[in-house]
């Protein structure tokens, strides 16, 4: 007899579409797409361009992007992009993730943890984002977790000029994913796989961010 095939497994895609007018961080680059090459006599293919910032959507920091000495994305081990991790949702908490709004989904907690703060991502930029306290990125770190993320564009505040958090990052060799889209994702556990480009001289990569219901 042959061997019954395993089910397939549910995929939730948590990166936002990439399209003209996605949100960007003030100041940088916005995503643009153009025609270079299109299907017509003598042209066998379509190809495109694109413009926009490795932090672009959903995306993973470097160290490189908080520490001049730090590693490019594509120096970073791979290994904490891709695994079990926590989805925990802290819906409309402002303007810190504190251990308090995690408390209730820490027994056990795997190395990956990603936070929900929007009941539905905003269309534009937004100035007062939800980000992390550095004590709960230090306690985390404690925990062994490997990798944080969560739904808004940074896990500073946007006006933050010194980055706590993300030093935070820097010493405990933490990583981090941006700009997640979680709307649709219950609490719970999952396989993580988020994957950035191997860019050896960039300070962060977008990434097609997913998760894997368990087996």
């Amino acid at each position: 007899m042959a061997a019954m095939q395993d089910a397939p497994r549910r995929i939730w895609d948590i990166s936002p579409p990439l399209r003209t007018g996605v949100p960007v961080f003030p100041g940088d680059t916005p995503f643009a797409s153009r025609w270079v090459a299109r299907i017509a006599p003598g042209c066998p293919v379509n190809v495109s361009t694109l413009t926009l910032s490795p932090h672009t959507g959903a995306h993973a920091d470097a160290p490189l992007h908080y520490a001049d000495d730090g590693a490019s994305i594509g120096d970073v081990p791979l290994a904490p992009y891709l695994g079990r991790c926590r989805v925990v949702h802290a819906l409309g908490v402002a303007p810190l993730i504190t251990w308090a709004h995690l408390a209730h989904a820490l027994h056990e907690l795997p190395p990956r943890l990603l936070v929900r703060t929007y009941a539905q991502a905003p269309q534009v930029f937004d100035p007062a984002l939800t980000a992390f306290a550095p004590d709960t990125l230090e306690r985390l770190a404690d925990l062994g977790v490997l990798l944080v993320g969560i739904d808004t564009a940074s896990i500073d505040p946007a006006e933050s000029k010194d980055l706590p958090s993300h030093q935070v990052l820097r010493r405990r060799g933490l990583r981090v994913l941006e700009n997640l889209l979680l709307d649709e994702v219950p609490e719970g556990d999952y396989e993580l796989i988020a994957l950035p480009l191997r860019l050896v001289q960039a300070d962060a990569s977008p990434v097609r961010a997913i998760l894997r219901a368990l087996p």
